[in-house]
């Protein structure tokens, strides 16, 4: 029995299992790194596709959070979370409180806002004025945080001219039509140091492909007439 013992566990059976359990650990590690990355993202997704599929529409309540629209059985409401300063996309059922001021070239100050809401950059203007209104929802973050606190904001990238996105500040409502959409580099930051300059606009930014910081997806809207 004991010669049997000595056959088993060897030194080179003993290296054997080391070797095994470290590569199942990365292997694991891997896998969990990928879904914490991703997979906010991919439920969301989910989410989208079976609303379609079932034909859920998303409508928008006024600003106190109580709803006086009478809604049918496939209808969700959506309220603004602060009546101060909020955006709504009803196409992907977004509804998120906005942090005013925040400086997007501060990645302290903007994982700390993201953790609470979506930001509005430092420097852009707020609605109502001449210029833009530039937020944006992502994070550089530690890979299991990028893509955890806006997750559902990767939407962005099925709204199509026509879409509405409204905006709540100091209890006003502002309504926007999405007319265009494009993919920048991260270095591309143009539109954000001219925001001063346009007519009145709104730019929303997230990360492109979600759960990286490669590129930026923007989505383009003017005020609805």
């Amino acid at each position: 029995m004991r010669k049997f013992w000595k056959k088993l566990f060897t030194p080179e059976a003993g290296r054997y299992i080391i070797l095994h359990t470290i590569g199942t650990f990365l292997v694991l590690l891997g896998i969990y790194a990928a879904a914490a990355t991703f997979g906010p993202a991919l439920f969301q997704e989910a989410r989208f596709q079976y609303d379609n599929l079932t034909g859920v529409k998303y409508v928008v309540s006024n600003t106190n959070g109580f709803s006086n629209i009478q809604t049918f059985p496939n209808e969700r409401i959506l309220t603004a979370p602060d009546p101060f300063f909020s955006v709504i996309v009803p196409k992907i059922g977004a509804s998120a409180k906005i942090i005013p001021n925040v400086d997007p070239s501060n990645e302290t100050e903007y994982v700390a806002a993201l953790k609470q809401g979506i930001a509005h950059a430092k420097g852009s203007v707020f609605p109502g004025m001449n210029g833009t209104v530039f937020l944006f929802a992502h994070s550089t973050d530690t890979f299991w945080d990028t893509g955890r606190y806006n997750a559902i904001f990767y939407l962005l990238k099925d709204l199509e001219p026509g879409d509405q996105i409204i905006i709540f500040f100091k209890g006003q409502r502002y309504n926007y039509t999405v007319y265009d959409s494009k993919i920048v580099p991260s270095s591309d930051v143009d539109f954000l140091n001219n925001a001063q300059k346009t007519a009145p606009l709104l730019i929303m930014q997230t990360c492109w492909p979600p759960g990286t910081t490669l590129d930026r997806l923007l989505v383009f809207a003017k005020p609805a007439r």
